[in-house]
């Protein structure tokens, strides 16, 4: 077989091609696993946040007297309000935890789950003013023994989560679009 110059060249070619890019993902694989590292991080991280509120609004759908019971405890809405808002509000916080899992309509979920957790510590901190002793019923029976700094404590990291990943989102989605 005779080999002429240009099939060698392009052999070189291809050689010195391969060594480039070998040499390429070398330099890039401490960035490139830093970066799947955080990846897995904030996956993790959306993971968990949609579980919490899932099992939250699951364990609501189960009782929803017992809901607009615990809602009107905060005695700041009527009782016909009060019942709405009890068979309404666990299927946001499933579809937004969904959200959060399928990553479909994410920054959306992320949005109304800040809020709901902002009316909800607002809410919880306006009934202890008042001297009202109240259970907030988010997790049904379980979280019916926490005192109020636990459930205090428990809504402020959750918000702070929610918060650090839509403002991630954001700055992701502003990155995207230079």
């Amino acid at each position: 077989m005779r080999e002429t110059p240009n099939s060698e060249s392009i052999r070189e070619q291809g050689v010195q091609l391969s060594t480039s890019n070998i040499q390429t993902s070398a330099s890039g694989t401490a960035s490139d696993l830093k970066h799947r590292t955080s990846n897995i991080f904030w996956r993790v991280l959306d993971l968990i946040i949609a579980a919490i509120f899932i099992y939250a609004g699951v364990l609501k759908v189960r009782d929803p007297v017992q809901f607009a019971h615990d809602i009107d405890h905060y005695k700041i809405l009527p009782w016909p309000i009060s019942v709405a808002l009890a068979f309404y509000l666990p299927w946001l916080e499933i579809f937004c935890g969904l959200g959060l899992v399928f990553r479909r309509q994410y920054r959306g979920a992320l949005s109304i789950l800040t809020v709901l957790i902002a009316i909800f510590i607002i809410a919880t901190v306006a009934a202890k003013v008042r001297g009202l002793d109240i259970t907030c019923g988010c997790f049904g029976h379980a979280s019916q023994h926490w005192n109020f700094p636990a459930h205090l404590g428990f809504d402020l990291v959750l918000f702070g989560l929610v918060i650090f990943l839509l403002l991630r989102c954001r700055r992701n989605f502003a990155l995207s679009e230079r």
